[in-house]
């Protein structure tokens, strides 16, 4: 082959090889950019094959939460004049972010899971979207609000009341420990909303003549996680199955379970998640510590307390109501204004402790977790853990009974040797250590002989009004 036919074939070769070159980069920055468009869904399915656990590992914090939109007033919502005034009248200047995030949803007929920490105003932001629904089509037996306990029902009860005091709201609040035939008659004067604890509406339900949810609207569980567990879980399950599967349904709670199959016994339906706190926190106004205590010294340490904080609005929790009871009992012998809260009084007797200690006629609580859950008692200054709870989540609804709605507040617990393991527990969930306070170790000692001497004079009190004739026992009122 000639020289110059030579580097005419040269010349047509190269341009051949760049566009074949070009090509091939064109192609493979096309399968580049098909696999990244593909990778989330690839990603999920590899993790899907992955997972061998049943279906309850899915997971609350999976569900969609929405993005955030500003909210300054309840004027915002679109609410009813009704309403407005009775927020007016509340107090109610501004929403707080749990009713920013989840009133807008609840309005356009989404079912919730509300988190949010204690005292952030979680009954309003149920109460208000179903008063506006409500107000369009007033109907009997519209909304029933389950609670874990008795005081919270009543407290949710008073909420609905003040909220719908201007558009002619009936309400009543069936629990236990009361009259069952009295709660029949307020039943058949067909209510507006049902705030019950779960076995007593189990009973109407089961028992009384005429009373049927069959066109119920809303069901609402506050403090949802504790309703969820196995103690209550019988009675809601002959509950859902009652109710209309057509409804709209709201969780909320400070303390979320994560797994779906627990809150799948709910019913929802595509529910929207609203989180204004992570899963299990405590509002940044309040000062959390604990003090170390030596064995048999804890009664001692509690009146050093109780001394440095007197006028004080305290909450003191202990682990069982013998404790809750004598505790109480060494309190008011020392001259302290205590009373106790606990499961072994009747109802009345505790919704008098409850209501005295609202009214500052006590100002120190002596309670076991009946009285851990969603109770807002204004301006209680101190919470003290006597006992630690076996439970952690119980310590973030315990000290949420402080530092409410905006307001500073402390909590002490008063921890033994026997009492690492538990509070240990506590500060995992918090993700925090508690700072230690040191007290006067001196002072305190020097308190010893006497609290030892009333705590004694209180366990033979207990003794002896237990030896009692039950007939002359029941008379005697706390």
């Amino acid at each position: 082959m000639s020289p110059s036919v030579t580097k005419k074939v040269q010349k047509v070769k190269k341009p051949s090889s760049k566009s074949s070159t070009n090509e091939l980069v064109r192609k493979i920055k096309e399968k580049a950019e098909a696999q990244k468009i593909t990778e989330p869904e690839t990603t999920e399915k590899v993790g899907a094959d992955e997972t061998t656990e049943p279906k309850e590992e899915a997971k609350v914090d999976d569900l969609v939460e929405e993005p955030e939109h500003k909210y300054e007033s309840f004027s915002d919502f679109g609410l009813v004049p009704e309403i407005l005034e009775a927020c007016e009248k509340l107090k109610y200047a501004k929403p707080t972010p749990i009713q920013a995030e989840s009133i807008p949803h609840a309005l356009k007929g989404r079912d919730i899971i509300g988190l949010a920490q204690t005292g952030s105003g979680k009954t309003a932001a149920f109460a208000i979207p179903v008063l506006q629904s409500l107000y369009e089509q007033a109907t009997p037996y519209f909304c029933c609000v389950l609670a874990p306990t008795r005081e919270l029902a009543y407290q949710i009860k008073e909420t609905f009341d003040s909220l719908g005091s201007g558009m002619g709201l009936r309400s009543v609040c069936i629990v236990g420990g009361m009259d069952m035939i009295d709660q029949a008659k307020d039943l058949m004067r067909k209510p507006h909303v049902i705030v019950a604890t779960p076995g007593r509406l189990m009973d109407h339900l089961e028992n009384t003549k005429g009373f049927s949810l069959k066109a119920l609207k809303y069901l609402i569980m506050d403090e949802a996680d504790r309703l969820l567990d196995l103690e209550f879980g019988p009675a809601i399950d002959k509950v859902l199955k009652l109710i209309p599967r057509e409804r709209s349904t709201y969780l909320f709670s400070a303390t979320m379970t994560n797994k779906i199959e627990k809150l799948q016994r709910a019913s929802l339906v595509d529910p929207i998640k609203v989180s204004v706190s992570s899963k299990y926190s405590t509002v940044d106004s309040l000062i959390q510590s604990l003090m170390v205590v030596p064995d048999g010294y804890k009664n001692t340490f509690l009146i050093y307390l109780l001394n440095k904080y007197q006028g004080k609005s305290i909450i003191i929790f202990t682990r069982t109501c013998a404790h809750a009871q004598r505790t109480a009992l060494l309190a008011r012998l020392m001259d302290f204004s205590a009373i106790p809260l606990h499961g072994q009084l009747n109802q009345s007797q505790r919704l008098g402790a409850l209501n005295k200690f609202k009214a500052r006629e006590r100002t120190i609580l002596v309670a076991t977790d009946v009285a851990a859950r969603g109770l807002d008692i204004p301006m209680v200054d101190v919470v003290i853990n006597f006992d630690i709870p076996t439970d952690s989540k119980a310590y973030i609804h315990r000290v949420g009974r402080t530092a409410r709605a905006g307001r500073s507040g402390r909590s002490i617990s008063l921890v033994t040797q026997y009492d690492l393991e538990l509070i240990l527990r506590v500060e995992n969930v918090l993700g925090m250590k508690l700072p230690k306070d040191v007290p006067p170790r001196d002072e305190i000692l020097s308190l010893h002989n006497t609290v030892e001497k009333f705590h004694n004079e209180a366990v033979r009190q207990i003794k002896e009004h237990q030896s009692r004739p039950s007939g002359r026992r029941s008379k005697k009122r706390d």
